[in-house]
């Protein structure tokens, strides 16, 4: 199947194989197409994804709940990509490495499309690196940065509304790696900083974003909004070595 042997048919779902995907994510979409068709000599080599994208529901709904806001700041996809025909069967001269140099570029061009669609732009590699998946494959690594903005409006104590206009700065990271059979993508991308702050940013200097929190939000949602960035980021971590 895919890169070491040919594959007919629909392209099998990623497989998020940590409890933890099940335990505070929901499935947000879901999707195929194909990644790039390229020409070598004779031989026309097409990539096929399938990508699952999660959100954090929590962080979602608190948003959603407290201001009226729109988008994730916190996700995570799982991408399966099939290259057919397999590289085997390639002419000489095009190998899997220049293919997966190829497959790592449109990886990182999708995750960018990714996370814009969940409202994270001007996302830009800050580092590269490898690191061992839980299947045992090295992975080629990249961590990332970017903006979310946070749109809608607070609900001050005494009736009043405030216009919340903040941009929060977002960390991610994302891996590839080749299982034997197929391309594997993985990435996540969270808060650089507690969403509290940004209330705190928002709100006239005679409340602060606990005190405002306190009056307006349940707990769940309070948890949310404080969870450090080093939660997020050590959840990411876990799900995306996970992928099979």
């Amino acid at each position: 199947a895919g890169c070491l042997g040919g594959r007919d048919g629909p392209l099998p779902e990623p497989t998020v194989t940590s409890d933890r995907i099940d335990d505070g994510w929901r499935l947000l979409n879901e999707s195929e197409s194909t990644v790039f068709e390229q020409s070598y000599g004779p031989v026309t080599v097409t990539a096929l994804e399938h990508t699952r994208i999660y959100e954090y529901v929590s962080v979602a709904e608190a948003l959603s709940e407290t201001f009226g806001a729109s988008g994730s700041p916190v996700v995570f996809f799982a991408t399966r990509i099939d290259v057919r025909p397999a590289i085997d069967s390639l002419p000489a001269g095009v190998g899997r490495d220049r293919l997966m140099a190829e497959v790592e570029t449109a990886a990182v061009d999708a995750f960018r499309s990714q996370l814009s669609a969940s409202g994270i732009e001007n996302v830009e590699i800050v580092d590269e690196g490898t690191s061992t998946v839980r299947s045992g494959h090295t992975a080629t690594t990249w961590q990332l940065e970017g903006e979310f903005a946070v749109d809608g409006e607070l609900p001050l104590p005494d009736g009043s509304t405030r216009d919340l206009a903040e941009t929060v700065e977002i960390e991610s990271r994302l891996g590839v790696w080749h299982d034997g059979t197929d391309v594997l993508v993985a990435g996540g991308a969270h808060p650089a900083e507690p969403l509290t702050g940004v209330i705190d940013d928002a709100l006239p200097s005679l409340i602060d974003a606990e005190t405002f929190l306190e009056e307006t939000a349940d707990e769940e949602t309070r948890d949310a909004l404080a969870t450090e960035p080093g939660t997020f980021d050590e959840e990411i971590s876990a799900l995306l070595i996970s992928v099979e």
